[in-house]
């Protein structure tokens, strides 16, 4: 079973670096792809209301036999524009699907376009997390703007923001602004939603470091310091993608990775 470091967050808790996404995976899918994932080492997974597979998850939780406090679970709040009590209802929603008495990271899924309702989601997030129902608080999909339009309003500093990030979108400039303000940068889509697993470059370094593709692009996130969520449900991808901690890219390599920058 693959040991999975934990990276540290801003609040004083920590994150497994490597997690199971469940996006687009039916609720009568997730729980052998987290029967699978779980076989496999991992003990992280990422869902979220507009997924519609909380209570799949929380069903494969409460099966797995696993201690609770051995796992990581993160869940978003979507129409994240309904402001305080609206995310209050939105988090009591998904803690009962999930049938959990906390979540370990809760977001909130996308700003909309009313800054003053996500400001005002925000807060409550805060309050969830001093009454202890979720362990930390992020964000996800947030650009600088958002960001700092929360710390001017409340003067709190999300854990996390989860944004697609691969080689073709590295994301330079708000990977920089999150580590300056110590926010960690949780990865999704990795693969690119798989159009990267055929660039001939990535292939090209896969033959180099007897890898398949995705645990390059997998490993190039890893090295930039990234927690990193992949979503699969073929048992032999989860197990692969997982098995990117014995191995690293050279520099030159990871340089070459990061310059794809949009190439197919």
């Amino acid at each position: 079973m693959i040991d999975v470091p934990d990276l540290p967050l801003n609040d004083g808790h920590t994150i497994p670096q490597f997690g199971l996404g469940v996006w687009q995976v039916p609720n009568s899918g997730v729980a052998a792809a987290m029967n699978s994932a779980f076989e496999a080492g991992y003990r992280s997974v990422d869902t979220a209301a507009l997924y519609r597979n909380e209570e799949g998850v929380g069903d494969a939780i409460a099966a797995s036999g696993i201690p609770r406090e051995n796992l990581f679970i993160t869940t978003k709040l979507w129409g994240s524009d309904s402001g305080y009590d609206g995310a209050m209802r939105g988090f009591d929603e998904s803690i009962g699907k999930l049938r959990l008495d906390y979540v370990d990271l809760y977001l909130i899924h996308w700003p909309g376009r009313s800054g003053s309702k996500y400001v005002e989601a925000w807060k409550a997030l805060e309050q969830l997390r001093a009454d202890g129902r979720a362990r930390s608080v992020g964000v996800s999909n947030f650009e600088i703007s958002h960001l700092r339009r929360v710390f001017d309003s409340t003067g709190t500093v999300p854990a996390v923001n989860q944004i697609e990030l691969h080689p073709e979108q590295p994301e330079t400039k708000l990977r920089a602004f999150h580590a300056e303000h110590g926010i960690l940068t949780e990865a999704y889509s990795p693969l690119a939603v798989g159009r990267l697993v055929g660039n001939r470059t990535v292939g090209a370094l896969a033959t180099k470091y007897d890898r398949t593709p995705a645990q390059i692009l997998l490993r190039w996130n890893i090295q930039l310091g990234n927690r990193v969520i992949p979503k699969s449900v073929r048992p032999h991808r989860i197990r692969e993608n997982i098995n990117v901690f014995d191995f690293e890219l050279a520099d030159d390599d990871m340089a070459t990775l990061t310059s794809l920058g949009g190439r197919a």
